[in-house]
C-alpha cells in the first residue's frame, strides 16, 4: 500500500530545494529495473518480495518478453531522512545501444543520474555511452557497483579478492570520467589562452592556465571533486537482486561506536591500502606491503561473505539464527523455511542494509536540487554552441535568472521542455479509468446492501411474494452518483470511443507554475525570438486554433491552452490541478503542436532549447507497405504516430514513393514494426529486406593485383557496366583522368578531374559537418551581398576559432600530401554533397579567381564576385556526389578539380554578336574554343542574344531542345564529375559495426565461427581477471548484421550475447569490376573467378532494389533437364 497519498506528493513538489530529478543509467542488464523495482517498492507501490520480478518500470509486453527496457518512464517517489522530506523524481532508462535516444531525453530533464555498473561484467560500451551524455548535460553522477553477489556465488571469490575487483572497476570508471574531464578542460584551457592574449590588461602568462582545476568557485570543495570515491559517500555498493545495499559512512558509524574511534577518521580509511593495529587501536597504511587485511575486508566484505555462506552456501541453520539474532531482525517462518535459500537472504539483507535506503540517501546527500543548475548549464540550454549567449536578445537574456532561481510564483515566466512524446491509451487515462472508491462512497454501498439484506428478511417473515419483489430492488435513482463510481450508462455504450492512443508530452517545468486552463506559446526549433520580438502585430498571427500543419515556412510558433497535467507513476498517470517549477509531469493535448521534441513558454522571448545529444544515429532503413493495398491510408496515418512516439526513428518518402522508416538498429526496428501493426496503423504491413547505406569513393591506381604480383601496366581501362555505357559515346578523355565536357547545346565545355582525398582530410571534413554548414551559409549570405554584420552575429568567437583551427589542420594535411594539393585550401569551391561532406570542388580555372569558401570568415575587403552561372557548377558537383555511378550512393573522400571553363561556338551558326567579339576559326566542321579567356560579361550576352530578329528563330529551337542554359551546364557538370570518377580505382565503402561480445572460453571457437561466416573481423580479445569471461570486440558490415545476435545466441547455446553500435565506414579493397587477367589470377581464382567477389555482391544488390541496370547472368548454361527416371 503506497505510503503517501497524492496531496502529499504534491505540497512536496513546492520546495525545490528537497525535490531531486534523478535518472538511472548504465549498460543493458546491469541491473537498472531492479533497482528501480526496490525503490518502488520502498513506497509500498509493489511488495518487497516482488522487487526485481515484478520490472514495474517495463510497461511494455515486448520489455517483459525481452528483459530488456525500451523505453523511459518516470515515478516519483517520496522519502524521509531524518526530519527532511524529499520529493524524487526518478526515471528509470534503457541500457541497449538501439534505444540509446530514451537515454538523452531522460538525461536532458535531470539534475543528477544513477549509473550503474555490473561488477562482474565491468566497464561496458554503455557504461561509456550514458557518462558521455550526462557529462555533455551537465548533471551530476554517482556511482552504484552492483551484482556483489556475483562474486561470492558464481566466481567464488575470497573478500580479499574481492577488494582487489572492486578497486579495479573504479579505476576503470574514473577513467573515463577523467577522459570526459579532460577533453572539457582542453577546451577551456584553449579559450582562456585565447581571451588572455586579446585581453592587454591582464599580466598573467597565458601559458600558465591551470586546468586541473574547475572553474566554479562559489560550489563547495566536496563538489568540485569530480571522481568517484567511497570516502566521499558517492559510491554505493549493492546487490539490487537480493535487496541490499551500503555506502561507507554505514558501517563506519557501526564500527566507530563498537570501536570507539573517531567516525571521521574511518569514513577516510575505511576505503583503500589502511589496516588496523589491534594494539595500538590505530589505523596505519601500507596493509598490502605488510600481508594485513585491510579495513574494508575485514569490517564490510568478510561480514557480508559471512551472511552468504551461513544462508545460502553451507545452509547451517544454527549460524543463520545467530547472525539474524545479533542484528535484531525478524524473519518470517515462510521465508525460513522456504526452499530457495535466496529468499530467505532477501528477508535478511533486506533489512539488514536495504538497497533503498542507500541509494536514496547518496541522491538527496550528493545529487543537487533544481535550485543548484549551473549558469553553463542554463547558457547550453539557452543557445547553441556556435552562437554567445551574450547575443541573444536583452530580454531573452533576462530569463537566466529565472531559470537558476526556480521560481514557481504566479508572475514568473513559464519555461517548459518537453523531452519526447509517448503514446498512452485513452483507457488508461486517469479520467477514463474507475477510480478506487474513497470511505464515503464505501459507506453508501453498505447502507444500501444493509438496507436491502432488512427488506429481505421482513420479507421472509411475513411470507408476501408480492411485497419482496417490490422492495428487494432499490430503483437506480435513489442510489447516490458517487456510488456508482461516476460511471453512466452513456459512458459504457461509449466504449468504443476510449480505443486509440492519445500523446501525452514527457516535460519538466524549469520556470513558473503550469496550471490548466492557463494559455502558453510553442515554440519551434527554429523559433528566433529576435526576429518576433520585433514584429508589431505578433497576437494577430498566432491564433489560438492554429496548429502545426498550418504554419508556414517563416511561422514557428503556436498557441495552446493547458487541458490536462499529470504526475507520472510508473504505469499510471495521476490527474494535478498545477504543477511548480523544478519538477517533472505530463502534459496532454500537444498531440498537434509538438512532433518530437519542443519548448514551451508564457514568453515569445524564450529561445527554444537547443538539440538533444544522441548517440546512435538511425541508420538501418526498410520500406514499409500494407499486405493489402486498400490499408494505405491507415499505414500512412499509423507511421505519422511512429515518427512522432519515437524520438530516435525517421520516417520519410523516397522519390520511388516508398514510405521508409530508419531506425538504430535491429532490435529497434522489430519494435517499430510491431507498433505499427498492433497500436498505430492496426493493419499487417510487409517490410522490405533491410536497406543498408554505402558510400562510393576512388583510390590510388593499386601496384599489385590480388595474387600480390606487381602490376606492369597500370593504364589499363576499367570495364564495367557504367563505362560501357559511356563507350558507346565519344571518348572525352584528353589524358589520363581528365575529362572534357560539352554542354547540350555545345556552347560551354569544362575540364574535370577527379583524385582521392587524403585520408586525413576526409576524417577532418567527416568530423566537422556543423560547422562547415555554418562557413558555407555565411559565405553564401555574403556572395549574395547580404549584410556582414548580420551574419557575423550567428558565429561566435568559438565557432570562427573552430573554422581558423580546421582551415589551418586541413592546410598541413594538404602540404604533407604531396605537390598536386599545393593550395588546394585556398582554391576550395564547396563541400559536398549536401554543401557540408566529405568531398570538395577545386577551382583551378586559368584567370578565374572566385572567392574561396573561407572568404567569410577572412577579413577581406575586395568585392564577393563570381561569374555567371557559378551556382550551376556548384550545384551540378552537388549532384554527382549525392548519387555516384556504381549504385547511385553518395561519395566519400572524393575531389574534383575544374581546370577549365569557357565558351565555345559552333559551325553553321550565323549569329553576328558572335563574330562582331571574336573570329573563332573552325577547321573541318570541329568545334575550337576561344585562344581568349571571355568574359562572364561577354557569356551574357552571347547565351542572351535571343533579342536580334535573325537569331530568333535560332534561339527558340535552341530552348525546346536544350532547355535554359543554367540546367544544361548543371547536368554538363554532373556527368563530368560522374565520367572523371569512372576514370579512377573505384571502390565502395561499407557501414561497420564495432561488436562487443562477452563470452565463456567454451564458446569462443563458435563465436568466431559466426564472426568469419558474416565477414567479420575480431580486433582484440581480453580475459578478465579472475573469470572465465573473454570480452570480445570486432568489427561487422552493417550489411551482414541482420540475425547475427540469433544466429550467435543459438550458436553459443545463449552464453554469448553480442552488443553492436555504428563504428565507422570501411573500404573494401576489391574492384566491384574485376575479372582475372594475369595467368597467376587465373590460376588462382579460375577463368570465371567463380570466388564471390563482395563489393560486386553488394553493388548488385542496391542496384536491384534501385531499379538500376545488372551485368549479371541470370542462365549461365542452358541445358535441357534430365529426369531420374529417363535416366534409368
Amino acid at each position: 500500500m503506497r505510503t503517501k497519498t497524492l496531496d502529499q506528493l504534491a505540497s512536496l513538489q513546492k520546495n525545490p530545494s528537497n525535490v531531486r530529478n534523478i535518472c538511472i543509467l548504465a549498460h543493458v542488464d546491469h541491473g537498472k529495473t531492479t533497482l528501480a523495482d526496490a525503490l518502488v517498492a520502498s513506497n509500498g507501490i509493489i511488495s518487497q518480495r516482488m522487487a526485481g520480478k515484478l520490472r514495474y518500470m517495463d510497461s511494455r509486453e515486448d520489455e517483459q518478453e525481452r528483459g530488456i527496457t525500451m523505453k523511459s518512464s518516470a515515478i516519483s517517489l517520496f522519502y524521509q531522512k531524518d526530519e527532511a522530506r524529499y520529493l524524487i523524481n526518478l526515471i528509470d532508462s534503457p541500457g541497449h545501444v538501439d534505444f540509446s535516444s530514451e537515454v538523452s531525453t531522460a538525461v536532458r530533464l535531470c539534475d543528477g543520474a544513477v549509473v550503474l555498473v555490473d561488477v562482474v561484467e565491468g566497464v561496458c560500451p554503455q557504461t561509456h555511452a550514458v557518462l558521455r551524455q550526462a557529462w555533455l548535460e551537465n548533471i551530476k553522477p554517482v556511482l552504484v557497483l552492483n551484482k556483489i553477489d556475483r562474486l561470492v556465488l558464481e566466481l567464488k571469490m575470497s573478500p580479499l579478492e574481492a577488494h582487489m575487483h572492486l578497486q579495479q572497476i573504479l579505476e576503470q570508471v574514473n577513467l573515463l570520467t577523467n577522459e570526459l574531464f579532460t577533453s572539457e578542460a582542453m577546451e577551456k584551457t584553449s579559450t582562456e589562452i585565447d581571451k588572455l592574449q586579446r585581453s592587454t590588461s591582464r599580466e598573467a602568462d597565458p601559458q600558465c592556465y591551470d586546468w586541473t582545476t574547475l572553474e566554479d568557485e562559489d560550489e563547495n570543495m566536496e563538489n568540485k571533486n569530480i571522481y568517484f570515491s567511497p570516502d566521499q559517500d558517492n559510491v554505493v555498493f549493492a546487490s539490487a537482486l537480493d535487496g541490499w545495499g551500503f555506502r561507507i559512512s554505514h558501517f563506519a558509524e557501526l564500527w566507530a561506536q563498537k570501536l570507539g574511534m573517531s567516525h571521521k577518521v574511518l569514513q577516510k580509511t575505511l576505503w583503500g591500502d589502511y589496516y588496523l593495529n589491534v594494539k595500538n587501536k590505530r589505523v596505519m597504511k601500507g596493509a598490502q606491503s605488510k600481508g594485513k587485511k585491510p579495513l574494508f575486508v575485514q569490517f564490510v566484505l568478510e561480514q557480508i561473505w559471512a551472511v552468504y555462506d551461513s544462508i545460502v552456501i553451507s545452509r547451517d541453520k544454527e549460524k543463520t539464527d545467530k547472525i539474524v539474532k545479533s542484528l535484531k531482525l525478524k524473519v518470517l517462518a515462510r521465508d525460513a523455511k522456504h526452499n530457495d535459500p535466496r529468499v530467505h537472504l532477501q528477508a535478511v539483507t533486506s533489512q539488514w542494509l536495504p538497497v533503498s535506503s542507500a541509494v536514496l540517501a547518496v541522491v538527496v546527500d550528493t545529487l543537487p536540487s533544481p535550485l543548484q543548475m549551473t549558469e553553463e548549464r542554463v547558457e547550453k540550454l539557452m543557445c547553441s554552441h556556435s552562437q554567445r549567449f551574450d547575443s541573444l536578445p536583452e530580454q531573452t537574456q533576462h530569463l537566466k535568472p529565472h531559470f537558476l532561481s526556480c521560481n514557481p510564483t504566479t508572475d514568473t515566466p513559464v519555461i517548459v521542455f518537453v523531452s519526447k512524446m509517448f503514446p498512452v491509451e485513452r483507457r488508461q487515462l486517469p479520467h477514463n479509468k474507475q477510480r478506487p472508491l474513497t470511505e464515503e462512497e464505501l459507506q453508501i454501498r453498505r447502507d444500501i446492501a444493509r438496507k436491502r439484506h432488512a427488506e429481505k428478511m421482513a420479507s421472509a417473515e411475513d411470507c408476501s411474494t408480492e411485497e419482496s419483489e417490490k422492495t428487494t430492488d432499490t430503483p437506480l435513482e435513489e442510489v447516490p452518483e458517487a456510488a456508482t463510481n461516476g460511471v453512466a450508462i452513456d459512458d459504457v455504450e461509449a466504449s468504443s470511443d476510449l480505443d486509440g492512443h492519445v500523446f501525452v508530452a514527457f516535460a519538466r517545468v524549469f520556470s513558473g507554475t503550469v496550471k490548466k486552463g492557463c494559455t502558453l506559446y510553442v515554440l519551434g526549433p527554429k523559433h528566433d525570438p529576435e526576429k518576433v520580438l520585433d514584429k508589431p502585430d505578433l497576437e494577430g498571427e498566432i491564433t489560438p486554433g492554429m496548429t502545426v500543419r498550418d504554419l508556414s515556412s517563416s511561422q514557428h510558433i503556436t498557441r495552446f491552452t493547458v487541458q490536462d497535467l499529470y504526475l507520472f507513476m510508473g504505469r499510471e498517470l495521476e490527474e494535478m490541478e498545477e504543477i511548480p517549477a523544478g519538477n517533472i509531469l505530463g502534459i496532454g493535448g500537444l498531440d498537434d503542436h509538438i512532433l518530437k521534441s519542443g519548448t514551451i513558454s508564457s514568453t515569445v522571448a524564450c529561445p527554444s532549447f537547443t538539440e538533444m545529444f544522441f548517440d546512435a544515429d538511425p541508420i538501418v532503413r526498410v520500406a514499409i507497405e500494407p499486405a493489402h493495398p486498400g490499408d494505405m491510408a491507415a499505414v500512412i496515418q499509423g507511421l505519422k504516430l511512429l515518427n512522432q512516439a519515437d524520438p530516435c526513428v525517421q520516417v520519410l518518402v523516397q522519390e520511388t514513393g516508398e514510405h521508409v522508416i530508419i531506425t538504430a538498429g535491429e532490435v529497434h526496428l522489430h519494435r517499430c514494426i510491431e507498433d505499427l501493426q498492433e497500436r498505430y496503423a492496426k493493419v499487417e504491413v510487409s517490410a522490405s529486406a533491410p536497406i543498408v547505406p554505402f558510400r562510393e569513393t576512388i583510390i590510388e591506381p593499386p601496384k599489385i593485383d590480388r595474387v600480390n604480383e606487381a602490376i606492369q601496366d597500370q593504364n589499363q581501362p576499367i570495364k564495367s557496366v557504367v563505362t560501357r555505357e559511356s563507350e558507346k559515346k565519344e571518348e572525352d578523355a584528353l589524358e589520363e583522368g581528365l575529362i572534357e565536357v560539352y554542354t547540350s547545346n555545345r556552347k560551354c565545355v569544362l575540364h574535370v578531374r577527379a583524385a582521392p582525398l587524403p585520408e586525413s582530410v576526409t576524417c577532418l571534413l567527416n568530423n566537422h559537418p556543423t560547422i562547415i554548414k555554418t562557413l558555407d551559409q555565411n559565405t553564401t549570405a555574403r556572395i549574395n551581398d547580404k549584410s556582414e554584420c548580420e551574419n557575423e552575429v550567428k558565429m561566435n568567437t568559438a565557432t570562427i576559432e573552430a573554422l581558423n583551427d580546421l582551415k589551418a589542420k586541413l592546410k598541413k594535411e594538404f602540404e604533407h600530401a604531396g605537390d598536386f594539393w599545393k593550395d588546394a585550401v585556398d582554391q576550395m569551391w564547396s563541400f559536398g554533397p549536401r554543401r557540408n561532406g566529405p568531398n570538395i570542388l577545386l577551382n583551378r580555372i586559368p584567370g578565374y579567381q572566385r572567392p574561396s569558401v573561407w572568404s567569410s570568415i577572412e577579413k577581406s575587403t575586395s568585392s564577393m564576385q563570381c561569374r555567371n552561372f557559378d551556382s550551376s557548377v556548384v550545384n551540378g558537383f552537388q549532384m554527382a556526389t549525392l548519387s555516384g555511378p556504381l549504385c547511385d550512393e553518395p561519395m566519400v573522400g572524393v575531389c574534383f578539380v575544374v581546370k577549365k571553363w569557357d565558351y565555345v561556338t559552333v559551325e553553321g551558326t550565323s549569329l553576328k554578336s558572335r563574330t562582331k567579339r571574336s573570329a573563332q576559326p573552325q577547321v573541318n566542321g570541329e568545334v575550337k574554343v576561344n585562344s581568349r579567356s571571355r568574359t562572364a560579361v561577354d557569356c551574357d550576352e552571347t547565351l542572351d542574344c535571343d533579342s536580334t530578329e535573325e537569331d530568333s528563330h535560332v534561339s527558340k529551337q535552341k530552348q525546346v531542345a536544350f532547355g535554359p542554359f543554367s540546367g544544361q551546364l548543371m547536368s554538363c557538370m554532373r556527368d563530368g564529375c560522374r565520367r572523371a570518377y569512372q576514370a579512377q580505382p573505384q571502390r565502395l565503402s561499407v557501414a561497420m559495426y564495432k561488436c562487443t561480445i562477452q563470452a565463456t572460453t567454451e564458446v569462443l571457437g563458435k563465436l568466431y565461427a559466426v564472426l568469419g561466416k558474416r565477414n567479420g573481423r575480431v580486433m582484440s580479445e581480453e580475459m578478465r581477471e579472475g573469470t572465465q569471461i573473454f570480452s570480445v570486440e570486432a568489427t561487422l558490415p552493417i550489411i551482414e548484421s541482420f540475425g547475427f545476435a540469433q544466429d550467435i545466441r543459438k550458436k553459443t547455446s545463449g552464453l554469448a550475447s553480442p552488443q553492436l553500435t555504428f563504428s565507422h565506414w570501411e573500404t573494401l579493397d576489391i574492384d566491384p569490376f574485376w575479372t582475372p587477367t594475369t595467368e597467376e589470377e587465373y590460376t588462382h581464382f579460375g577463368e570465371k573467378a567463380d570466388s564471390d567477389n563482395r563489393a560486386r555482391m553488394y553493388m548488385n544488390k542496391v542496384r536491384k532494389r534501385k531499379g538500376l541496370k545488372v551485368d549479371e547472368k541470370i542462365v549461365e548454361h542452358g541445358e535441357k533437364q534430365r529426369t531420374l527416371t529417363k535416366m534409368k
